[in-house]
Order: C-alpha cells, then sequence, then structure tokens
C-alpha cells in the first residue's frame, strides 16, 4: 500500500447546493501546495459509509475538516468511525480542523479528541504555513492536539488569493455560490461572532468584480452575499450592484443576487439602485432581530425601529426584491408579549399587498443560540437563560420566556416557516400574531409535531382557518 500524501479538505454541507468558500480559499491560498490538494464534501442527509470511503480512499498526509454549528454533530460522527477505520490499517492522517464552531469551543470538547491541530479564526495563513510544517517533519502526529493561531491574527484580504476559480461547472451552473466582498461587522450584536471582528476589511473592487464576470460567463445563476453589512458603504455597494445590474441584459437564463443589507441605511441612492433590479432577481436579507429598544440596547445593537420599519415598507413599495427580514426569539429579558407586539410591527411593514405579482416577503423566526465565544454569554446568570448544551446550542427557556411559551414559540416558527414563508397560504391583514399562534397550537395539538408534516395534508387541515 502506497504511504499516505497530499492534502484533502473536507466539509459536510447542510445540503448539496451549498459548496463550501472556506475549502476553496484554504486550497487557493497553499501556494506550492495547492497542486497537492484535493477537495471532497459531502451532504449532511448523505449515510455515513458515503462519507468514509472516499476519505479513506485518498489516503491524504493532512485532512483538513471545517467545522460548523450545523455540521459538528455530523462530523464527530465522521471522526469517531475515521479513527476506527484507521486502527484497524495504517495511513492515519494528520487532521486539522478549522471555522467558526472550533475556534471558540473549550478545549475539552470531545471533537479534539480526534484531532492533531485546530486553527482558529481565519485559516488562509495559518493553514498553509501548518501544511508547510507538517510536510517538513517525519514522526508521529501531535498529541495532545495543538492550537494554531491563538492569537486570532486576521488576513490582509488584499494579499489573499480569491478561490472562485475553483467553483466546478457543476457549482456554478447547479448550486448556490456564496461570495464575500469584505468581511467583518462594525455593530458588534452579541449574539453573532462577528462581534468579535469590528473592523470591517473589503476587498480589492476591482479584481473581485473581473471575478464575478468570470462567474457569470460560466452560467452563474445565484450569488449569496456573505457580507454581514453590504450596504455599510453606500457608494461601493452600488458599485456592485451596477455591476450585476449591467450584466442582466442579454442572458438567455436570469440570476439571482443576494444581499445582507443593514436596516438603517437606506438612503434614496440605493433604494434607486435597487428599485431597477428586475422581479425577482433580487434577494434581500435584513437583520431587524428585535424591535424592543430596551432588548436592543442590551445586547449592543444599534435600533432605531421607526426607520428600519419605514425603510422595510419602502422596499416591499418600491423594489421587485424578495424581502427576507429576521426576527430572534429568546433574547435577553424579552417576554411572549414583548416578542408578539415587534412581529406584528414587522408583518405590517412588510406584509405584501394581496396581489397575485406582489413580491414574496419572509419573516424568519430564528431561535436564539449560543454560539461559542458568542458575547451574549454574559447575560446567562443574570436572565435566567437555559441552552441545550449540544449543537446548534438553542435556547430552552428563560425567565422571561418560560419553557412552555418557548415551545409554543418554536412550534409557531416552524409553521410560520411551512405555511406563510413557503406560500402555502396567504394571511391578510394585521394584528397577525395572536391569530397564527392560534393555528399552529391547533395543528400542533393535531399532529403532535410540527416537523415531517406532508404538504397535501397540511393544506388541507388550513381550510377552517383560510
Amino acid at each position: 500500500m502506497s504511504e499516505p500524501s497530499g492534502i484533502l479538505l473536507a466539509a459536510i454541507n447542510a445540503k448539496w447546493i451549498h459548496p463550501s468558500l472556506s475549502l476553496r480559499l484554504l486550497k487557493a491560498n497553499l501556494g506550492p501546495l495547492e497542486n497537492s490538494c484535493t477537495i471532497i464534501e459531502f451532504a449532511l442527509r448523505q449515510p455515513l459509509r458515503e462519507k468514509i470511503e472516499p476519505i479513506l480512499a485518498a489516503r491524504p498526509r493532512i485532512l483538513g475538516l471545517s467545522v460548523s454549528i450545523w455540521n459538528h454533530t455530523a462530523t464527530l460522527e465522521l471522526l469517531r468511525e475515521l479513527r476506527a477505520e484507521w486502527e484497524r490499517q495504517p495511513g492515519c492522517p494528520v487532521v486539522v480542523l478549522g471555522g467558526p464552531e472550533v475556534s471558540y469551543l473549550p478545549p475539552q470538547a470531545e471533537i479534539f479528541n480526534y484531532a492533531d491541530y485546530c486553527v482558529l479564526g481565519e485559516g488562509e495563513v495559518a493553514f498553509r504555513e501548518l501544511c508547510e510544517k507538517v510536510f517538513s517533519e517525519t514522526g508521529q502526529n501531535s498529541s495532545p492536539i495543538t492550537f494554531v493561531n491563538r492569537e486570532f491574527q486576521q488576513v490582509d484580504v488584499s494579499a489573499i488569493k480569491s478561490g472562485y476559480h475553483l467553483y466546478t461547472d457543476e457549482d456554478v451552473r447547479k448550486k448556490l455560490l456564496y461570495i464575500e466582498a469584505s468581511r467583518g461587522c462594525p455593530f458588534g450584536c452579541e449574539f453573532c461572532l462577528s462581534a468579535h471582528s469590528p473592523q470591517v476589511r473589503e476587498f480589492p473592487l476591482e479584481p473581485f468584480l473581473a471575478e464575478m464576470d468570470d462567474l457569470l460567463c460560466r452560467g452563474a445563476r445565484t450569488f449569496k452575499f456573505l457580507d454581514r453589512s453590504f450596504n455599510l458603504n453606500i457608494e461601493r455597494a452600488r458599485r456592485i450592484m451596477e455591476f450585476f445590474l449591467s450584466r442582466m441584459g442579454g442572458r438567455t437564463e436570469p440570476f439571482v443576487v443576494h444581499f445582507e443589507m443593514v436596516p438603517s441605511r437606506f438612503p434614496p441612492e440605493i433604494m434607486e439602485t435597487l428599485a431597477r433590479f428586475p422581479a425577482g432577481t433580487l434577494r434581500l436579507e435584513i437583520g431587524i432581530q428585535t424591535l424592543n429598544p430596551d432588548v436592543s440596547a442590551r445586547i449592543g445593537r444599534p435600533s432605531n425601529p421607526e426607520q428600519e420599519l419605514a425603510a422595510l415598507r419602502l422596499l416591499r413599495e418600491k423594489t421587485g426584491a424578495i424581502i427576507h427580514a429576521d426576527l430572534i426569539a429568546g433574547l435577553p429579558g424579552e417576554d411572549l408579549a414583548s416578542f408578539a407586539r415587534g412581529f406584528d410591527s414587522l408583518w405590517a411593514a412588510v406584509s405584501p399587498s394581496g396581489t397575485e405579482d406582489a413580491p414574496r416577503t419572509e419573516i424568519q423566526l430564528g431561535i436564539l443560540k449560543l454560539l461559542p465565544g458568542a458575547p451574549i454569554a454574559r447575560h446567562t446568570a443574570a436572565f435566567g437563560m437555559r441552552y441545550n448544551p449540544a449543537p446548534p446550542y438553542e435556547l430552552l427557556e428563560s425567565a422571561a420566556l418560560p419553557a412552555r411559551d418557548f415551545d409554543r414559540l418554536k412550534n409557531f416558527a416552524r409553521f410560520w416557516e411551512l405555511i406563510v414563508n413557503r406560500g402555502l397560504a396567504h394571511i391578510d391583514g394585521s394584528p397577525v400574531f395572536d391569530r397564527f399562534m392560534a393555528l399552529s397550537d391547533s395543528l400542533f395539538a393535531r399532529f403532535g409535531r410540527s416537523w415531517g408534516i406532508d404538504k397535501n395534508t397540511l393544506q388541507n387541515s388550513l381550510k377552517p382557518f383560510f
């Protein structure tokens, strides 16, 4: 049997259509080692054996795994099985973990028992240096695990190579392409790990646009920007949007761009540009999170509810964008009544007009998560927050939201996604929260669950309500 060689980068993605940008960035920045690196990706629901066998067959010298809250448990399962296989045959690689999840986990976390190194924070430079070190050494893997980049040094984004050319033709034509024009976020919301990266670093604009042009020439259809605050720099945001607008004419197949925007930064020039996108080609994710000013202040989030709601109304009235507005249930000190008022105010601002050609509007009701390393942990004791210790670390109850109320909210969130966001039924008028909560309670009483319900069965069960 041949000796292990090369580098294998792998990730378990949430869905097949979600290719990993981080793996491509790591490979693109390996320098002379890039040609010895292979990327392999799996889907979360893929059978475990289908993940194990390609890794064993590859026999890499270094195995790098990207870990997030969504694939943590599946990656741990994968590592356990790989360890058992490696104990039965020679060829165990050096295992390197990286990603937002493992960057802030406590050192005693079980997943670290199956790895030799963990790269903390941004990895384009640190991973390359680690690979060079491993290939220059012989002997046993490090034990216990060694943590690399403990200072969380940030890379110079103007000096790293992009990874977009590593999207395959299948990625480009059939999958959602993750894009980043900048890194960091200045707002410091305590539930988000971006609170650790307040400095916004922008990729050089002209090379970035050239790379987007290359993707479009290859037939790219869906661009999802990872920028936490895309419209922070108004002129830069307009330049990027104007670029995409200029490429829409003459395309036989339309493409879609998805931006995450700050709700308080929609001056007239941004609105004018957004209004020129044809219907169905623009998706805007607007993070509201809470409309309670006291709660916003508590978690370090700038808040101006009237301004934010006014911007959402303008977006609904003046653009053809699909609007996706986010709320978070369970923030410290926010009870059910406060959340209901915020939900009703948001729905009044974004609810569609009722015409068939009205742009689709979605309210994403998220559940608060205690991400490892997130500053919101400082409120745990004072506000009686109790979280699930397993990924994705969702809140179970708080002093303001007893478990019973919180369970009802989680069912509400799921049924809202199935019924309203996915267009199964249209709800007219506002307020809507109490009415839909009654429907959610009724559906849960009937089915005993909010998951795994046949679409037709669910639709038929709505007839008494609509």
